[in-house]
C-alpha cells in the first residue's frame, strides 16, 4: 500500500516544530508528503487550544472527512498536538471516524500508532497525565521526548529552523491552556540544542528561532553549573554556517540584563524582542494573573531600550477579559502608544476549557465590544507600525532571502495555467518578486533572482507601509583595477 501524508497544522510555531518532527519520523518509514487530504492514505491535524475558533477550525476539516473514512475504511485519520491532550476521548465521541489521538509528549509514537491503527483497527489514545494526576516529576516524564528528526520541506524556509530548547509552563496565567496541554516547564540540555542546531548548520541553514512558551525563562541545571539564556546564546554564536539568532516568546519578569547584554554584544543574535504585555491596566494584570504590574512592564521596556536601543519591540494584547471596562482598555491603548512597538499580535478573549478563568470571572463583556476594541486597538497599532516603517525609506538593510512573495507564487501559478491552458503562448518573464527579513524582522520584498534565495542580501528601501517595506537590490560597482585583477586569477 502506498503512503501518502497529508498533515495541517494550527497555531503557533511550536506546533510548526512538531509537525515537522512528525513529518521527518514519518519519511523516515517511507511516507510521501502530500498537498491535499484526498490524496492521502494518512491525514493528521496537529492542532492548537489557546483559542476556540482554532479548535472550531479543526472539527469542521473533521467534519468534511467523515465520508472519505466511509468510502475508504482504511483511511488513517489522527489528531495530534494540544487539542488532543486537553479533549482526548471528547475526540473520538465527537468524530468517531477519528483513528488516533495524540498528545503533544507522545508524538513519537504517531508511526507506530498508524501502522497499528490500519493493521488492528480501533482507536488509539496516547497522551499525558493532567497537572493534577501526579508529582511534578512523574507529569514532566509523562511528556516524552524523542529523536529531533527534522524535514525541510516543512520549515519556513530551508535555510530558517526552528529548535525547541524547553517545553511547558509553570506561569498559570488565568486565560492560558498551555500549561495544561503542554506540562511543565521543562529546560532541554544545551549540549542537545548546540547539536541539533549544528546538524541543521550543515544542513544549509542559516537562521535558528529558538522556541519556548517563556523562552527567556530557560535555565538548566546540570551538577554545579547553571546554564541561562545568554549562555546558551553564547554557545550557539560559535556554530560555523548560522548567521542569525533569534528566540521568542519572552515573558517580562524574565527579561534580565544579562539576556539583554548579550543581544547588544553577541552579533549573530538579532535585536529583536517579542515580549507580551497582554494588558496596559493592572487591575487586569491582577486578574489574569501575569505577575507584573504595567509599572514593571515599562521599567523592563526602559531598560530595553536603554541597553539595546536599535531592538524591535513586539508585543501581544488581550481585548475583552473579564471585567475590563472602557478604562481598563484606554490604559492598554495609552501602552501601546507610548511603548511603540513594532507590531502586537491583538486577541478577543474567549473562555477556555481547563484554565482558571472562567471559575474566577464571569466573561461578561459583550462580543461586539470585544470586536470593536480588538480593531480600534489593531487601528493604533497599525499607524504606530507605518510610522516606524516611514523614517527606513533611503536606508540600506540586511535582507536573509526565504524565497519568492506570496505574489509571485501566485503568479508563478497563474503562468503556468496559463501556458498550459494556451498552447504556443510566449511565457513572459519577469524579474521575480523576492522576500525576506531584516534582523529586526521587519519583512522586505524587492525584484531579485532566485540565485539570492537563501543569501542575506543588501537592500534600499524606496517604500513602507504598516506591514511591508519594499526595497531594491544594491549593486555594487567593481573598478576597473579589480576587474583585470579578477581576469588574471
Amino acid at each position: 500500500m502506498s503512503k501518502r501524508l497529508y498533515i495541517e497544522t494550527v497555531g503557533c510555531q511550536m506546533n510548526m516544530l512538531d509537525s515537522e518532527l512528525v513529518v521527518a519520523a514519518l519519511r523516515k518509514e517511507g511516507y510521501e508528503l502530500v498537498d491535499a487530504p484526498g490524496k492521502a492514505d494518512t491525514i493528521l491535524f496537529n492542532t492548537c487550544s489557546v483559542r476556540q475558533h482554532a479548535e472550531d477550525k479543526i472539527y469542521s476539516a473533521l467534519g468534511r472527512l467523515k465520508h472519505a473514512k466511509r468510502h475508504n475504511p482504511d483511511k488513517v485519520i489522527g489528531v495530534l498536538g494540544c487539542m488532543a491532550q486537553k479533549d482526548q476521548e471528547l475526540i473520538f465521541k465527537r468524530a468517531p471516524y477519528v483513528d488516533l489521538v495524540v498528545g503533544p509528549g507522545q508524538l513519537h509514537q504517531v508511526p507506530e500508532m498508524i501502522e497499528s491503527a490500519r493493521r488492528n483497527g480501533g482507536q488509539q489514545l496516547a497522551v499525558s497525565l493532567g497537572r493534577k494526576d501526579g508529582s511534578r516529576l512523574e507529569i514532566a516524564e509523562s511528556f516524552e521526548s524523542y529523536d529531533p528528526l527534522r524535514e525541510a520541506e516543512m520549515r519556513p524556509s530551508p535555510y530558517q529552523a526552528y529548535v525547541r530548547i524547553m517545553i511547558g509552563c509553570d506561569k498559570f496565567c488565568t486565560y492560558c491552556i498551555v500549561p495544561m496541554v503542554r506540562g511543565p516547564e521543562q529546560s532541554r540540555p544545551p549540549e542537545q540544542i548546540v547539536r541539533e542546531s549544528r546538524k541543521l548548520a550543515d544542513e544549509g541553514c542559516r537562521e535558528i528561532t529558538l522556541l519556548g512558551q517563556t523562552v527567556n525563562s530557560y535555565k538548566h541545571r546540570a551538577g554545579d553549573r547553571t546554564t541561562r539564556l545568554s549562555d546558551l546564546l553564547a554557545m550557539l554564536q560559535d556554530i560555523d554556517g548560522i548567521d542569525r539568532l533569534r528566540f521568542v516568546t519572552n515573558f517580562p519578569n524574565d527579561m534580565t540584563d544579562d539576556l539583554l547584554f548579550a543581544v547588544r554584544d553577541l552579533p549573530k543574535v538579532m535585536p529583536y524582542l517579542h515580549v507580551p504585555a497582554q494588558s496596559g491596566s493592572n487591575r487586569i494584570l491582577d486578574r489574569m494573573k501575569r505577575l507584573y504590574t504595567v509599572e514593571q512592564y515599562r521599567d523592563m521596556m526602559a531598560r530595553i531600550r536603554a541597553i539595546v536601543p536599535e531592538a524591535s519591540v513586539t508585543s501581544d494584547f488581550i481585548v475583552g477579559f473579564c471585567g475590563e471596562t472602557e478604562e481598563d482598555f484606554e490604559q492598554t491603548v495609552d501602552l501601546v502608544r507610548e511603548q511603540r512597538f513594532k507590531n502586537s499580535y491583538i486577541f478577543k478573549y474567549s473562555e477556555r476549557p481547563g484554565t482558571k478563568a472562567p471559575a474566577l470571572f464571569p466573561d461578561d463583556v459583550p462580543d461586539d465590544i470585544k470586536r470593536r476594541r480588538n480593531n480600534d486597538l489593531l487601528a493604533v497599532q497599525n499607524a504606530i507600525s507605518e510610522e516606524l516603517n516611514q523614517p527606513l525609506i533611503g536606508r540600506v538593510v540586511d535582507v536573509l532571502v526565504e524565497g519568492p512573495s506570496k505574489r509571485a507564487e501566485r503568479q508563478t501559478h497563474d503562468d503556468h495555467a496559463y501556458v498550459g491552458h494556451e498552447h504556443g503562448a510566449h511565457e513572459h518573464r519577469h524579474a521575480l518578486q523576492l522576500t525576506g527579513r531584516t534582523p529586526c524582522d521587519r519583512i522586505v520584498v524587492f525584484d531579485g533572482n532566485p540565485r539570492q534565495i537563501g543569501r542575506i542580501v543588501r537592500i534600499r528601501i524606496y517604500d513602507a507601509s504598516a506591514f511591508t517595506l519594499f526595497g531594491a537590490v544594491v549593486t555594487e560597482h567593481v573598478g576597473p583595477e579589480v576587474f583585470q585583477l579578477s581576469l588574471k586569477g
